[in-house]
């Protein structure tokens, strides 16, 4: 293979396609220096950062369109946190996990704890998609809104027929903030804010429903053991505080509040959900037109709109791609690396441009036509 050099007026204005940490906007950076820098190296406990913790919640709450007696709970660590405070704090009795990726098996095996009933596990392959079923017995129903590692998304929706008084959990680390969906079709809808938020990792945040924090607060008062930090319990009760557990990732707070504010000033969580439709119908379009590339999820309802996989053909090497781009500036675009895939991996989330996915398509058809 031979150097490739993109001409400049073919690149994208900002390269980063990364599924996490995501692309931060300039504008997020210049605030920071600005306000956010006084922020630093000050007590989580005190007036300043309890006020962003709770500009941070209200904003969710806005963004989220405020349903009736939903909290915004947040605590230290991240998604993988929120795992272990799950099955420690809310899962009971049998769980039922919807699994067609990396992420999703990850929640599922961490249902898998000795004090609960083993999980019934609904097994999809990478790039499927299948769906929960309603069973008497299940307490906790669990599915990935999109799987990261493969780009399948599910819609944010209860099953009828369920008992009373299951739950529903979402793990919505790379939708949050770029897919709109109805809060009430979810108890728990969790994420980290490295992703459509633009922000860095070490909190996760949870909208919680009234019927999932009276859960919380029923094994709180059991006999379950339950570590300090992953006492769900407790991170509600510093929630209502406008604070965490332990000191939190005071930049994080400061980079999901400017993101939040900035995706309202545009037209809210709506505005967001076109925003990445858009940059992804770019690519499932090329995708669909380009004889060596195609979608790798084929079925187009279960596409991700904020994770595009892209398949290519046996005699075009993704990894030169990849490698190609990267020296020229385009990052983070490799596929999730235990897929083993020969195919590229791109973010289309909220704060990525439009046109800069113009350039990329255009980039790559470069790259391609060049390779010997």
């Amino acid at each position: 293979m031979v150097e490739i050099n993109i001409p400049t007026d073919l690149l994208p204005r900002d390269g980063r396609f990364g599924c996490g940490p995501s692309k931060m906007r300039p504008a997020q950076i210049e605030a920071f220096l600005t306000s956010g820098v006084n922020l630093m190296g000050t007590s989580h406990r005190q007036a300043p950062i309890k006020n962003l913790v709770k500009e941070v919640q209200e904003g969710l709450m806005n963004l989220f369109h405020n349903p009736k007696g939903y909290e915004i709970v947040l605590g230290n660590g991240g998604s993988t946190a929120f795992w272990d405070v799950a099955s420690f704090s809310l899962a009971q009795g049998q769980s039922q996990a919807l699994v067609h990726g990396e992420f999703g098996s990850k929640f599922a095996s961490s249902l898998s704890a000795p004090w609960l009933t083993k999980p019934e596990i609904i097994q999809g392959e990478p790039g499927s998609r299948k769906e929960l079923v309603a069973r008497e017995g299940i307490k906790t129903y669990v599915y990935p809104q999109n799987e990261t590692s493969t780009g399948v998304i599910t819609p944010v929706k209860r099953l009828s027929g369920v008992d009373a008084d299951a739950i529903f959990m979402t793990d919505a680390t790379s939708a949050a903030g770029g897919i709109d969906f109805d809060a009430k079709q979810t108890d728990v809808y969790y994420f980290a804010p490295q992703k459509n938020f633009a922000s860095d990792g070490g909190l996760w945040l949870a909208l919680m429903s009234p019927k999932a924090i009276e859960r919380a607060e029923q094994i709180a008062a059991s006999d379950r053991y339950i570590p300090e930090f992953l006492s769900l319990k407790i991170a509600i009760d510093n929630s209502r505080l406008n604070q965490t557990l332990n000191t939190p990732a005071v930049a994080t707070l400061f980079f999901i509040n400017e993101q939040i504010k900035w995706i309202e000033s545009n037209g809210g969580l709506a505005w967001a959900d076109k925003q990445t439709k858009a940059a992804s119908d770019l690519l499932y379009a090329w995708a669909d037109k380009t004889d060596y590339v195609s979608a790798f999820v084929s079925n187009p309802e279960h596409r991700s709109q904020v994770v595009v996989t892209i398949d290519f053909d046996d005699k075009v090497d993704a990894g030169f791609i990849d490698t190609t781009l990267r020296a020229n500036g385009i990052v983070d675009i490799n596929p999730y690396r235990k897929l083993g895939k020969n195919q590229l991996r791109i973010a289309t989330f909220t704060a990525i441009d439009i046109a800069d996915v113009e350039k990329l398509i255009e980039s790559i058809e470069y790259v391609v036509a060049r390779m010997s």
